[in-house]
């Protein structure tokens, strides 16, 4: 649970800043898609490895 102490005479919009901070920091909402369909190790892995790929390929893009 994420647990954020508003202090005194402190602007609501800078606590929730804050929030939304602590929030992604934990990665709540990305373990909630990971969690919402089940990937196969194999498609997984494949996915992986595409990315890679796909990564070297605009390195390699960018230094050419």
């Amino acid at each position: 649970m994420i647990i954020v102490n508003v202090k005194e005479n402190e602007n609501l919009e800078k606590a929730l800043r804050r929030f939304k901070k602590k929030y992604e920091k934990i990665g709540i909402l990305r373990e909630l898609r990971n969690r919402t369909a089940f990937i196969k190790p194999s498609v997984k892995r494949r996915m992986i490895k595409n990315r890679a790929i796909r990564r070297q390929e605009m390195i390699a893009k960018e230094m050419y």
